[in-house]
């Protein structure tokens, strides 16, 4: 049966944020494509993920050239998915993809050359079958390269018409402002960072990506926002057997699930409780509270997580008690 967006998915609780000082708006929640969308995965399920996130108001599709398994792998199952039934929405979405991890053999598949980017994109567009994706990621600091080779891939990308805006992912503050000097010499429109942050991890808080962000007006994504998942109620009684630590121990290992952290994480799930929040809305709702932070990238592995993640919009708001408590157990 074809796919038909809902007519409500613009009155939902959904909120568009500028990315920094761009003309840009991105959804609150934006769905990331890392997991659950590879050749391992249901196809089925994967376009229900999709159609509810889209009928929820989630605009904004992340993905990778390396995402899968097998690498690329997720951006050819989505590009079926916009074949078969998003296409006609195409003026509605972001899309978005990167490049920056080996993906082919030889010394032109990895890293931040020129050759490598531009190459890497043209993949990247044939496998979803597009003229053009929104944002196109530098997806690692890679200190092989020039900078300037880097950033101006990203310009030819964007003034090739292949890519509308230019995004860095996974760099600190200090890197990212020599990025940003380069492209706005260029007159390359650099809006956005994809950083990974959460309750538990607060990498960007140390390494400055977050002030730099606010410093230079650019937008903040931010993934691993539940921490892989140990930010929800999921390992609370014990390790689940269809659970990503079960099913790929590669991101999130058994020995994460330490008492220690199961401590931390049953006192948080105090403080969600108290607010009316599922763990996993309050973790999304800390991380979308951060001035700097434009949007919350969710993965998911049905569609019912999106569903509930979404419901995060409903309470946004921590008193300096709740935010001191959450540091008190964490830190």
């Amino acid at each position: 049966m074809e796919y038909v967006a809902s007519k409500n998915r613009y009155s939902t609780v959904m909120e568009y944020v500028k990315s920094g000082e761009s003309g840009l708006k991105l959804p609150a929640v934006s769905l990331g494509l890392w997991h659950n969308f590879g050749d391992n995965a249901n196809y089925e399920n994967m376009c229900r993920m999709c159609f509810t996130a889209f009928d929820l108001g989630i605009t904004h599709f992340d993905l990778a050239n390396n995402y899968g398994p097998e690498a690329g792998s997720a951006e050819k199952n989505f590009g079926r998915i916009l074949r078969e039934n998003l296409l006609r929405y195409r003026d509605e979405l972001l899309i978005s993809t990167k490049a920056g991890y080996y993906m082919w053999q030889g010394p032109y598949g990895d890293l931040g050359s020129r050759k490598y980017l531009l190459s890497s994109l043209d993949q990247s567009l044939k496998r979803m079958g597009l003229d053009y994706v929104d944002i196109f990621y530098h997806h690692r600091m890679t200190p092989e390269t020039p900078l300037e080779e880097t950033m101006g891939a990203l310009d030819t990308a964007v003034k090739s018409g292949k890519a509308l805006y230019a995004g860095l992912s996974n760099y600190d503050g200090e890197t990212m402002k020599r990025a940003a000097d380069i492209l706005t010499e260029l007159k390359c429109p650099f809006i956005i960072n994809q950083n990974s942050y959460s309750i538990l991890n607060r990498a960007p808080e140390r390494n400055g990506i977050l002030a730099a962000a606010q410093e230079r007006k650019k937008g903040m994504i931010i993934f691993s926002p539940l921490s892989q998942g140990l930010l929800t109620d999921r390992y609370l009684k014990g390790i689940p057997e269809d659970s990503r630590i079960r099913r790929d121990g590669r991101f999130l290992k058994e020995s994460s699930i330490s008492p220690e952290m199961l401590d931390k994480i049953g006192k948080l799930n105090e403080i969600a409780k108290a607010r009316g929040q599922s763990l996993a809305q309050m973790a999304l709702a800390w991380v979308y509270n951060h001035s700097a932070v434009t949007s919350v990238l969710i993965g998911a592995s049905k569609p019912e997580q999106i569903a509930d993640n979404v419901g995060m919009l409903k309470n946004t708001v921590f008193s300096d008690e709740e935010l001191h408590m959450i540091d008190e157990i964490v830190l």
